[in-house]
C-alpha cells in the first residue's frame, strides 16, 4: 500500500475512533465487500482478534455437544459465523499452524515434522500478521501461535510477522515437570494434572498469565490510532491436562460416557493407526504398563482422560470469557473483528486412538467461527455487552446457538485470506503451481462469500452447495505398520504419505510413497486406502475401500 494512502488512513482512523465512535456516528459495517478495499481500510479498518486453541476438537456446546460446558465461546458463537465443518490440513501442531498462518498448505511449506523454518526449507512466504503488519496493524503475539523453536525460526518469526517480541508465560516452562500431586503425595509428569494453582510454580498457570497479557496489550491499543493484529494462542486442552482441580467438578466421573467406538476397526490399514506414543512416556499412564501399539487403556482410566480433556475445555472457556468481556469494557467489540480456531482436534478413544496423528475428522475437523461488528451481530447499543463474562459454574446456563452456521466443507488456511479480506484489505491472488518463489499468495479459499448471504436476503442462488466443498488433509508416517517414531516421524524418516480427501458423502485417505529428500509422493505406489461413507457410517469404522460399493465410486472418480 503506498505510504500516502496509508498515512491518511490512519488519519482517518482517528477520526473514526476518537470523533465518530463517541458519538454513535461511525458504523465499522460500512466496511463490507462492496467498497474498494482501499477506501473501506481507510475509513475505517477494523481491528482484529485472532484466538488459537491447541488440540481443541469441536466438543463445544455450539456444535452440538450438551455434555460440555463451554458458555463464553458459545456465546461468541451466537453473534458468530460458525463453520460446521472446517478441518486442518495436518493434524500436529507446527505443520498446521505454519500452513494456515502462511496459507500454504504442507506439500508447499515443506514442513510435516517440527524440524525446519519454511523460510530457509520451502520459501520466503508471507504470513497473515506479516501482511497485517505491512499494512499499517500494530500485531502482537501472545501465547502459542506460532509452534516455537525450528519451526518459527526460534522467534516466532520476528521480526517478520509482529511489531513487538512475541509474548509467552512464565510458567509455560513448568508444563511438562514434575507438578502433579498424584495419590501417593509426591509430584509427578503425569498425563492427568488437576492442580491447586496456589500451590503450583509461580502461583498461576500459562494459559491466564496469556490471558492477562492480552488483556494489557487491548487496554494499550485501546488510545492507539493504529489498528491492531492481536492473536492469542492457548495451550490448554493440549497435554498434559493441567488445569485448575475445581473443573474437575464440572464432569462426575459417573457422567463420563466412553467413546462409541473404542475399538480398532477391524478393516483399518495398519499404516493408518497411530500409538499415541507421547501420552504414553506421561508416568500415570506408564504405570498403567500398556502393550505397544494396540494395547487398550482400562476403562476408567479412559474415562478419567475424558473428564480431564473436558474440564481443561470449560478452563479455556473461562479464559476466553475474560478475553472477550474485557474487549468489551473496553469499548472494542464495535471495531474488532473475532476469529477463533483450533490447530485440530484430538482423539479421545475413538478408534483406539487418543491423540491426534491421523487423518480421521476427530483428528482433522476443528471449530471455526468469525464475529464481525455490524455484520454477524448488530453493532452493540452504547453501554450494551455482547460479551459478558459467563461463569460456567452456574447451575443453569442458557443454550445459545450459533449466529448462523454453514454447512459447507472449508479448511483451515482459508483463515488467512477470509481474515485478509473482512479487514477490508486485497486479498492475496491465488498461488501458481508451483508457488515455492511467490512470497505472498493463497492456497486456500476467501470464505467472504459466505458473510455477503444475510446482506443479500438469503438468496438461494448465492448458497454454496455443500457437495461441491472439499477439504483436503494428509499425514506421513515412517513405515506400513506402527512403530516408535509413527505418530511424530522426522521428515528423513517419512516413506508413506496418507493424503486425504473429505466431501461431505465420504472420507478417501490413500497411502502412497512418499520420498523425503525430494518431496514427492508416489501415487503409482500405492501402500493402502481407507473410505469411509459419511451418511451410513458417520463415525469412520468401516472401511469401505476393497468393498464392492467402494469399487464402483472409486471407479466413478477416475478421469
Amino acid at each position: 500500500m503506498a505510504s500516502g494512502v496509508l498515512r491518511d488512513g490512519l488519519y482517518m482512523n482517528v477520526f473514526c475512533r476518537f470523533f465518530l465512535l463517541p458519538l454513535g456516528l461511525f458504523s465499522s459495517s460500512l466496511c463490507g465487500p462492496a467498497l474498494d478495499s482501499v477506501f473501506a481500510w481507510t475509513l475505517c479498518p477494523l481491528n482484529v482478534l485472532l484466538i488459537i486453541v491447541d488440540d481443541l476438537r469441536p466438543s463445544l456446546g455450539c456444535y452440538g455437544d450438551k455434555a460440555i460446558r463451554s458458555p463464553n465461546i458459545d456465546q461468541l458463537a451466537s453473534r458468530s459465523l460458525l463453520f460446521q465443518n472446517a478441518f486442518a490440513q495436518q493434524a500436529v501442531c507446527a505443520p498446521s499452524r505454519v500452513s494456515f498462518l502462511t496459507g500454504r498448505r504442507p506439500d508447499t511449506t515443506r514442513l510435516y515434522d517440527f524440524n525446519s523454518y519454511w523460510r530457509i526449507h520451502a520459501g520466503n512466504f508471507s504470513t497473515i500478521p506479516q501482511y497485517f503488519k505491512e499494512n499499517g496493524y500494530v500485531t502482537m503475539s501472545v501465547g502459542k501461535v506460532f509452534h516455537p523453536g525450528i519451526s518459527s525460526n526460534y522467534s516466532d518469526d520476528s521480526p517478520y510477522s509482529w511489531s513487538f517480541p512475541p509474548y509467552h508465560p512464565s510458567s509455560e516452562k513448568y508444563e511438562n515437570t514434575k507438578t502433579c500431586r498424584g495419590p501417593d503425595g509426591q509430584l509427578h509428569a503425569n498425563l492427568l494434572c488437576p492442580v491447586d494453582v496456589a500451590d503450583v510454580p509461580e502461583g498461576t498457570l500459562p494459559d491466564k498469565q496469556s490471558t492477562e497479557q492480552a488483556i494489557r496489550l487491548l487496554e494499550k491499543m485501546k488510545t492507539s490510532a493504529s489498528p491492531f493484529f492481536l492473536a492469542v494462542g492457548y495451550h490448554k486442552p493440549h497435554i498434559p491436562f493441567r488445569y485448575p482441580k475445581e473443573f474437575q467438578k464440572l464432569y462426575p466421573l459417573e457422567n463420563i460416557t466412553l467413546a462409541p467406538d473404542p475399538q480398532v476397526p477391524a478393516g483399518l490399514p495398519p499404516v493408518a493407526y497411530n500409538p499415541w506414543m507421547d501420552i504414553r512416556q506421561r508416568e500415570d499412564v506408564q504405570a498403567l504398563n500398556l502393550s505397544v501399539p494396540y494395547g487398550p487403556i482400562p476403562v476408567d482410566f479412559q474415562r478419567k482422560i475424558r473428564q480431564s480433556y473436558f474440564a481443561s475445555v470449560s478452563y479455556l472457556d473461562t479464559q476466553v470469557g475474560h478475553l472477550l468481556s474485557a474487549l468489551d469494557d473496553l469499548q472494542l467489540t464495535n471495531s474488532t473483528i473475532i476469529a477463533f480456531a483450533s490447530d485440530h482436534g484430538w482423539a479421545l478413544g475413538e478408534h483406539g486412538e487418543w491423540a491426534k496423528y491421523s487423518n480421521f475428522d476427530v483428528a482433522t475437523r476443528v471449530p471455526l467461527m468469525f464475529y464481525v461488528p455490524g455484520r454477524t451481530a448488530p453493532l452493540p447499543e452504547a453501554g450494551e455487552e455482547l460479551f459478558p463474562y459467563i461463569d460456567p459454574f452456574d447451575s443453569v446456563l442458557e443454550l445459545m446457538e450459533p449466529g448462523r452456521r454453514v454447512m459447507d466443507l472449508v479448511e483451515l488456511l482459508s483463515l488467512s485470506p477470509t481474515l485478509a479480506g473482512l479487514a477490508g484489505l486485497h486479498v492475496p491472488p491465488r498461488c501458481p503451481v508451483p508457488s515455492f518463489h511467490v512470497q505472498l499468495c493463497r492456497e486456500g479459499q476467501n470464505l467472504g462469500k459466505h458473510f455477503q448471504l444475510q446482506d443479500l436476503g438469503e438468496d438461494p442462488h448465492l448458497r454454496g452447495n455443500p457437495r461441491e466443498s472439499i477439504a483436503y488433509s494428509q499425514y506421513p508416517r515412517p513405515a506400513d505398520y506402527p512403530q516408535w517414531n509413527s505418530d511424530k516421524p522426522s521428515l528423513k524418516d517419512i516413506k508413506v504419505m496418507g493424503y486425504s480427501i473429505r466431501t461431505i458423502d465420504y472420507r478417501y485417505t490413500v497411502w502412497v510413497g512418499f520420498d523425503p529428500r525430494e518431496f514427492l509422493a508416489n501415487f503409482s505406489d500405492v501402500h493402502a486406502g481407507e473410505l469411509y461413507f459419511v451418511d451410513s457410517d458417520p463415525l469412520q469404522d468401516h472401511n469401505m475401500y476393497n468393498d464392492s460399493q467402494g469399487r464402483d465410486l472409486l471407479q466413478s472418480l477416475m478421469p
